[in-house]
């Protein structure tokens, strides 16, 4: 009788756990998962937006065009996400070697308020030479996120302060404007840098 309960436990539970993978695949990967966050961004050629780079200089979406980029927004008063991003970019730049010159970089605050061009230029000079800022009134560096399909959040902090919650991928364009693809925070060198040099490669073969 005990072994007869036993084994009737024992299936009741292998039950159990088949209907619990079977609600996780449902919700995961199945009809019941919900829908993806975001959309593609736009091609770089339909952007609109005007801002200012690190050097004082205006720039716009068109000045991308013609060699593959490379675009993160973040703010310079970040404690960890931008200057680990911007490490990493840094790092596969590095990686890139002479290559890393065939490709736009570019930091786009979404902190106008306290990332000023002289401030941008401060932040940008501790990475890459490669590596832009770009910051610019508040309605543009909105139309900028909206053009990437990126987000944004003002967060109040502690004794009046605040922070910014934003999109934390770098987002990968073609020589001709299009999206390649993002690569993900914390992506590993190995993952990225292929990523990267294969729309630059790809730039070179449609050149000849």
């Amino acid at each position: 009788m005990r072994r007869r309960a036993l084994l009737r436990f024992g299936a009741a539970g292998v039950g159990a756990f088949g209907l619990t993978l079977a609600v996780g695949w449902w919700r995961a990967d199945g009809p019941g998962a919900p829908a993806p966050v975001g959309e593609r961004p736009l091609p770089l050629s339909e952007m609109d937006f005007r801002l200012t780079d690190h050097e004082g200089q205006p720039v716009e979406p068109s000045d991308l065009i013609g060699q593959p980029s490379l675009v993160f927004f973040g703010f310079t008063y970040c404690p960890d996400v931008c200057p680990t991003t911007l490490s990493d970019i840094s790092g596969w730049l590095d990686a890139l070697a002479e290559d890393a010159d065939r490709l736009n970089v570019v930091f786009v605050t979404v902190d106008p308020e306290r990332d000023t061009v002289d401030a941008m230029a401060e932040y940008v000079g501790y990475f890459h030479p490669t590596i832009r800022g770009w910051t610019g009134p508040e309605d543009q560096i909105a139309q900028a996120v909206e053009d990437f399909r990126a987000t944004y959040e003002k967060v109040p902090a502690e004794a009046g302060g605040y922070t910014m919650n934003h999109t934390a991928s770098v987002f990968l364009f073609d020589a001709s404007g299009d999206f390649v693809s993002t690569i993900d925070y914390h992506e590993p060198r190995e993952f990225a840098v292929p990523k990267i040099r294969r729309a630059i490669e790809e730039t070179s073969e449609g050149a000849t």
